[in-house]
């Protein structure tokens, strides 16, 4: 399973989506959108404006919602 957590420092609710991801013991990549420009170009091209954007295989949602996520988390 692939997760990927679009996020940038001071972000508060990008925090809330990595701590949820521990605890439920899944491992992510941790793309800071402030320390590569690749990174924000990669969100925008999902049709996604603001952060945190989680991407799991394929399918992104944006913010921190535990049932979206837990539903991605179960489809992959």
């Amino acid at each position: 399973m692939s997760i990927i957590v679009y996020s940038a420092p001071g972000c508060s609710t990008c925090e809330l989506v990595k701590n949820y991801l521990k605890e439920k013991g899944h491992a992510f990549e941790v793309r800071d959108l402030l320390s590569n420009q690749k990174y924000q170009k990669e969100v925008e091209a999902l049709g996604i404006m603001g952060i945190p954007v989680t991407v799991v295989n394929g399918k992104a949602i944006k913010g921190f919602e535990p049932a979206e996520l837990d539903k991605l988390l179960e489809e992959a």
